[in-house]
């Protein structure tokens, strides 16, 4: 999915002779914040090594299958290849050590007036596709055109632009349906380019090309890694175009430095471990924290040829949760949705699978400082008061917070609290059985797809029993859960929502009522709610950052207390453990995380002392 954008602030300018004539002014960089760190005659990133040696090979794991390379139609068909994305070139390139500030990548630079009304992309000249053609603004208008009709996500992200057009030789202008939105035109930059020459084409077979379908057709891109080899739903090899086109502009220099990215892709994590213990992949990526505590103990990490290192996360919130399918009939009333929190014991939880590492979840923008917490004050006050009758009135007497379990009393008063609100709301127990008013019983099936989500929901269940709720666990594979997720055919799931540091357009595809019947959207709890859908437009058309929080969190509030699904937990670093062969510049950007792979290189003395791989 495409990262969560947010807010753009004043936008520094290059003087031109356009801006002299009273014009917008060509601008190099977009900031969502305000103050641009790099200035129009940069070099290169502060966190990347100019001298970085080109080579080598990188081995990564992916999770699951793939059965596509077409990122247009990801999220409604198919499983989709992660390397597929990694081809193309976007118009903007974000840098890793500012808060959302974007540089130019295929295009030099950007203009628009100062009612946001509208934005033109100039592209560079020298900007090309694999096969040596150049990239045209009829590329773009393609690629804008295409994820909007083939992508829920993308058509409700650039709902608002209306019009793309070619302005110039090299220019691309794109309208908005209204001014204010202030951070269309930084967003607009995101979009993934696609050739449309190559999609109109025919392929070796002389087959006319479908972008509306799947493919595991070697797709043309743009950017520095091409497709080189692969299994079908097993591996993928990357190569680096020697010739890249793009290799020596400021936002690339020092990066893209492996000759290969290899990703080999397993069902199962376990199974992943152990062909890392191996020596078969050189990163990993560990999300299972008894995982990161126990197995990590193998000789290779006792003599150090095998690092283990966390990287903190400061680019970004998140939400995870036992997500609730609130399309389904009893699950209409929040009262039932509550009693589902009060039956989740995090804290027996935490210690007994997670070594107490994690902390509960308690806003949709967790670790951010758009979470929500007190009663609401001043502007985000302000903001929920014409919504007093549609919103439930602990939003504005009753700071949020989850219940807390971790012992047998704490429990049994959920679990009773939990009862009463399953009373309240017309549910019974007979014969230990929850039934509604027709004496039905209450069913729930978690849908899972792996084993470390099963785990979790496999300790949730004696919880849901004890209220009476029948609970049952469904483990599917891949494709069968990504076919049932997108036509929302479940009762519960386990999601997971990212959040940028300013929040914008993305809001609508998560919470907003039309997105809720769009299959494939990332609405998956089904919310429809005017009060949330007005405060979505709040978040948007904020007009300076005090007023984005202010937005957030008052939707932050509004989503917390009608308990549309169950929060889990939250860690704030990632955690990798690799083979000690590579190195990256220090210190390593703020919001950069792990930087990998595009921040690292090969390092011959290191892997000279580690040996041959397997």
């Amino acid at each position: 999915m495409a990262p969560a954008l947010g807010i753009a602030t004043t936008l520094p300018a290059i003087e031109t002779a356009q801006a002299a004539s009273g014009e917008p002014a060509w601008r190099h960089a977009l900031s969502l914040f305000g103050d641009i760190k790099y200035p129009a005659d940069f070099k290169r990133f502060d966190y990347v090594n100019p001298d970085a040696p080109k080579g080598g090979v990188a081995r990564m794991i992916s999770i699951g299958t793939y059965d596509n390379f077409n990122i247009a139609v990801a999220g409604i068909k198919g499983s989709l290849a992660p390397a597929a994305a990694q081809i193309y070139e976007t118009l903007m390139a974000k840098s890793l050590d500012e808060v959302m500030t974007e540089y130019g990548l295929l295009a030099e630079t950007a203009s628009h007036p100062d009612d946001f009304s509208w934005v033109i992309y100039r592209l560079r000249k020298e900007a090309r596709w694999h096969d040596g053609k150049p990239v045209t603004p009829e590329d773009v208008i393609f690629s804008l055109e295409t994820l909007k009709k083939q992508s829920p996500f993308y058509a409700a992200y650039y709902r608002h632009v209306v019009k793309s057009e070619k302005s110039g030789e090299r220019d691309i202008k794109f309208t908005f349906d209204a001014p204010g939105n202030r951070e269309l035109p930084t967003i607009v930059g995101e979009i993934p380019v696609l050739p449309k020459h190559w999609w109109e084409g025919t392929d070796e077979q002389g087959r006319k090309r479908d972008i509306s379908q799947t493919t595991l057709e070697k797709p043309l891109g743009s950017g520095p890694y091409r497709i080189k080899d692969f299994v079908a739903g097993r591996s993928v090899v990357l190569e680096r175009v020697k010739d890249y086109w793009g290799a020596q502009l400021p936002v690339r220099i020092g990066q893209n430095n492996f000759d290969e990215l290899r990703f080999e892709f397993f069902r199962d994590n376990l199974v992943a471990l152990e062909a890392f213990k191996a020596d078969q992949a050189d990163w990993i990526a560990e999300n299972s924290a008894k995982q990161w505590a126990t197995a990590y103990e193998f000789p290779a990490v006792v003599d150090k040829r095998v690092v283990k290192e966390e990287f903190p996360i400061n680019d970004s919130g998140r939400m995870q949760a036992f997500a609730i399918n609130n399309r389904r009939e009893q699950f209409r009333d929040a009262r039932v949705r509550r009693a589902f929190n009060y039956a989740f014991d995090f804290e027996e939880m935490n210690k007994q699978l997670f070594y107490s590492q994690y902390k509960r979840i308690n806003s949709y923008f967790e670790g951010t400082e758009l979470a929500c917490s007190g009663l609401p004050q001043g502007q985000e006050l302000a903001l929920l008061e014409p919504l007093r009758d549609k919103v439930p009135p602990e939003v504005f007497t009753t700071a949020y917070a989850n219940p807390v379990g971790g012992n047998p009393e704490n429990v049994r008063a959920n679990l009773r609290e939990a009862t009463k609100l399953l009373k309240e709301a017309g549910f019974e127990v007979k014969e230990r059985k929850l039934v509604d008013t027709s004496g039905k019983p209450v069913t729930v099936e978690i849908l899972v797809q792996d084993p470390s989500a099963e785990r979790i929901a496999l300790f949730y269940k004696p919880s849901l029993e004890r209220i009476g709720v029948t609970a049952s666990i469904r483990v599917v594979d891949d494709a069968q859960y990504q076919n049932r997720l997108r036509s929302f055919d479940f009762d519960m799931i386990i999601d997971q929502w990212g959040q940028s540091l300013s929040p914008g357009n993305e809001q609508r595809e998560f919470w907003g009522s039309p997105a809720a019947d769009q299959p494939g959207s990332r609405n998956t709890l089904g919310i429809k709610n005017p009060a949330i859908d007005a405060l979505i437009e709040k978040v948007i058309f904020a007009t300076d950052r005090e007023g984005l929080i202010a937005a957030t969190r008052a939707l932050d509030r509004v989503l917390l207390w009608n308990f549309y699904l169950v929060p889990q937990f939250t860690y704030g670093f990632s955690r990798y453990a690799r083979w000690d062969r590579f190195s990256h510049f220090e210190p390593a950007p703020k919001y950069g995380r792990s930087g990998l792979p595009s921040l690292w290189w090969h390092d011959a003395e290191k892997a000279g002392r580690i040996g041959k791989r397997s």
